[in-house]
């Protein structure tokens, strides 16, 4: 939130030259290092066209696959770096949001922070993050820097908190018609309860607003939240474990806590088979996803959680209730849908292309796509396979045997999974689900 604001202020300097990018740990997309020097360059060549010339000298050499491969991060590294060193770039602030979100290389993204953040003027850098020692020890490093604590920076937190909650009230106020009382009481206890947490006020206020919330019930409603997110998660726990559909919604935040990244409900619908019946039901599913206690929340037909936090209280403090048999269970259970969905899905040219030599770029998507089922499961697969071994105690797990499900899915389906994965771009990632494959292989018979 505050980043945001940050952003937003330098952007109105014209002179300056902006690029920022927010990680997120629920997104594999969006929680490693090559896709946060990816944005990062993406949004510096967009607002400086002149820069490209770095991009299109590596892509005329080896074309677009450098920049998707496992080698990617070296490639973009070398363009970021020709970009910094670009005499003709503007002043230049790079920002990056939640270092602690980004859980695939890490140590690279920090190294190359310390090493550029000393090298030119003209280029400052925001970072920001949970207090981890092992980002603060490596950000210690850096030459010039300033380190604001927030913690130790609380009247500024408690000033920006308290015009959020104004700027909230006042959207409440006119939407739902509070009387004057009713507006200053609401902005009362939103004050008090607080916590200097942006994210209380916002999931408090997004309960309010809620079409079921009657203005006269306004004030009951206000006190049953408690004060401090994981106490309010709690409080959303408790009100799944009340509804009909305890056990569906449970299923759902099961489902989106093992994820590697969003789902999108038609994904969500075949992931989880308590959802079949209404894969046509766009109304229920929502109501559904709704029901999850403001946990998730819903983006153009794909499901979020509401932050990283909220994943984590459901891991860490609710497992027992959503992963009663275990996260080891959960990734199997996701795993072998993984595979049942492909084996009925994945068929030879799927496309209709009727040519296999047609590049890739040629193709279009078909509507209805009839890979979208099937999306998540081409590519994370055998991740899921990984964890469900990794994660388990006891249990033993047969798929890797032969004549396992493992065994035959590959039999019967690997070409078209190859060219599913052709057609998903996802191609590097079929590499590295192979490589990994095996390495499961020779350690189950070891």
């Amino acid at each position: 939130m505050l980043l945001c604001g940050i952003i937003d202020e330098l952007k109105k300097q014209t002179a300056n030259l902006v690029s920022y990018f927010f990680c997120q740990g629920t997104d594999s997309r969006i929680n490693n290092a090559t896709a946060v020097l990816r944005g990062l360059i993406y949004l510096l060549t967009d607002r400086q066209p002149s820069l490209i010339t770095h991009v299109q000298k590596k892509y005329d050499q080896a074309g677009k696959g450098l920049f998707e491969d496992v080698n990617a991060w070296w490639a973009l590294s070398e363009v970021f770096a020709n970009i910094l060193q670009d005499p003709n770039l503007k002043s230049t602030f790079l920002i990056i949001d939640a270092l602690d979100e980004c859980v695939t290389d890490l140590p690279h993204l920090l190294n190359l922070i310390v090493e550029k953040s000393s090298e030119s003027p003209r280029v400052k850098w925001i970072v920001s993050s949970r207090n981890w020692r092992n980002i603060e020890e490596q950000l210690e490093t850096a030459g010039q820097k300033v380190r604001l604590c927030l913690e130790l920076n609380e009247k500024s937190i408690s000033a920006a908190v308290s015009i959020y909650i104004r700027h909230k009230v006042d959207q409440l106020a006119q939407l739902k018609k509070y009387d004057r009382n009713t507006r200053d009481a609401v902005q009362h206890h939103l004050s008090s309860n607080a916590n200097d947490t942006f994210l209380w006020v916002a999931l408090v206020c997004q309960e309010l607003a809620d079409p079921k919330v009657r203005k006269r019930h306004t004030l009951a409603k206000l006190k049953s939240f408690p004060q401090g997110l994981d106490s309010l998660y709690n409080r959303m726990m408790e009100q799944v474990r009340d509804l009909d559909d305890a056990d569906l919604c449970k299923q759902v935040l099961a489902i989106a806590s093992v994820v590697y990244r969003p789902v999108s409900l038609k994904e969500l619908t075949f992931l989880a088979t308590s959802l079949e019946d209404f894969d046509d039901d766009l109304d229920t599913l929502e109501e559904i996803i709704g029901s999850c206690g403001s946990l998730l929340t819903l983006r153009e037909g794909v499901v979020y959680f509401v932050h990283q936090s909220a994943k984590d209280f459901l891991l860490n403090e609710a497992a027992n209730q959503i992963l009663s048999s275990g996260i080891a269970h959960q990734h199997r259970v996701v795993f072998s849908r993984s595979l049942q969905i492909m084996s009925e899905t994945l068929r030879r040219d799927i496309y209709d292309l009727h040519h296999p030599g047609i590049s890739i770029h040629h193709v279009r998507q078909p509507e209805p796509d009839p890979l979208a089922p099937a999306r998540y499961s081409c590519i994370y697969w055998v991740d899921h396979l990984n964890d469900a071994i990794s994660h388990r105690t006891s249990t033993p797990i047969n798929d890797l045997h032969d004549n396992g499900t493992v065994y035959k899915f590959l039999i019967k389906k690997y070409l078209y999974w190859l060219e599913a994965l052709s057609l998903l771009r996802g191609m590097p990632e079929g590499v590295v689900a192979m490589t990994r494959l095996e390495t499961l292989l020779v350690g189950e018979l070891t």
